[in-house]
């Protein structure tokens, strides 16, 4: 099963959150949009948005334990890594990206596809997917 596969399951929409905005917004968008990552974009006037990294439920706990209250109001460019963006792309296999994932210690990676955002997979939607290829090939038990 590929990762383009998953994300035709789900809902369209990538929640996203500027490098520029703060950890309680980011924490705000988190919680209204019932998530626990977002999509950091920049904006460069000659490329346009570009995704430099993920804003997590464990980047604000972060923020939190080494400032204090002052860790909401740090803005998220202060606390993510820009240097290299872990992704994949449609066409990876949930096998390669479980293993990505498992290698750099995250659980949200963005889907990349001809240098544009598509998407998010999560350890979950992995998961489940696994889950359900499970379940659609065991063989019924009767009773």
């Amino acid at each position: 099963m590929q990762v383009g596969d998953v994300l035709r399951k789900k809902a369209a929409r990538v929640a996203t959150v500027r490098m520029n905005e703060t950890v309680a917004i980011a924490s705000q968008l988190m919680r209204s949009s019932n998530i626990s990552a977002l999509v950091v974009k920049d904006v460069v006037r000659t490329e346009g948005n570009t995704a430099v990294g993920m804003f997590t439920e464990r980047d604000v706990v972060r923020a939190i334990a080494e400032h204090g209250a002052a860790g909401v109001h740090m803005k998220i460019s202060q606390l993510i890594s820009v240097q290299e963006l872990v992704s994949c792309s449609p066409t990876d296999t949930l096998a390669h990206v479980r293993h990505l994932m498992h290698r750099h210690h995250i659980r949200h990676l963005p889907v990349i596809d001809n240098y544009s955002l598509i998407g998010v997979i999560s350890i979950r939607d992995i998961s489940t997917a696994f889950d359900d290829e499970a379940t659609a090939v065991a063989p019924t038990v009767a009773a």
